[in-house]
Order: structure tokens, then C-alpha cells, then sequence
């Protein structure tokens, strides 16, 4: 296989939902929006996730599940698929990060990986 023929790009950005936490019974919830790009030279498909989302005290929740909101996207080469999704915790910061299970068209399974990124109540670092 060429380098970069199975390559995906994932950025995500977050943001708190105040109208739907309860911070005096310990609930943060936080809404993202994932941003998958498919930078390779094969078109691929998402199979599969594995988040790994951890708050400020060390608790881990890990989800794994087909596809992401319901849908398995192809992304052809160049092609972006966004969604949104949420994560409640019980802290006012966390992060989450994981990997995509994706297949090549040509049969080839690969990960993407999703870097680490911040989930937190505005202001709460300085």
C-alpha cells in the first residue's frame, strides 16, 4: 500500500450546554461537533467508534458502537462528513479522544484516530 492511500482527518470542537446541566447535582453537559475528512486516496467507510472520555477526577466511560449518529458514512477522497453528538459528565472539565474504525473500499481496515480535546465550563481554567 502507497503511504497516505488510507488516511482520515478528525477535528472536533466542543462546547458547554448550560440550559441542560445541573452543575448543584454534579451534570455537565457538553455538546461537539466532529469534522471527518477523508485526506487518503482510497474512498473508505466509518465501521465503527471507541471513545474513551475521562472527567476532572479520573473517572473513564468508554463507549464503543457501529458507526456515529446511526449513520456508517463513505467518504470518497476529499470528502467531509460532520455530525454532532454530546457527553454528560460529572465534573466541569474533561476530555475525550479515541479512533474510528474505517474499511478501504479495496477491503483494507485502518483506524483514525481522534486526538484528545478539551471538554469545559467557560472559565473554569484561567
Amino acid at each position: 500500500m502507497p503511504p497516505n492511500s488510507h488516511a482520515i482527518s478528525v477535528s472536533a470542537h466542543s462546547t458547554y450546554l448550560a440550559e441542560q446541566s445541573d452543575p448543584a447535582r454534579s451534570r455537565f453537559v457538553f455538546g461537539y461537533t466532529i469534522t471527518i475528512e477523508n485526506t487518503g486516496r482510497v474512498t473508505a467507510q466509518l465501521i465503527s467508534r471507541h471513545w474513551v472520555i475521562t472527567d476532572a477526577l479520573g473517572k473513564v466511560q468508554e463507549v464503543r458502537g457501529e458507526g456515529v449518529v446511526g449513520e456508517q458514512p463513505v467518504l470518497a477522497p476529499g470528502a467531509v462528513f460532520e455530525y454532532s453528538s454530546g457527553a454528560v459528565l460529572e465534573t466541569p472539565l474533561g476530555k475525550m479522544e479515541g479512533s474510528y474504525q474505517m474499511i478501504g473500499e479495496d477491503g483494507y481496515p485502518f483506524e483514525a484516530p481522534i486526538e484528545a480535546f478539551r471538554l469545559s465550563v467557560p472559565n473554569v481554567l484561567n
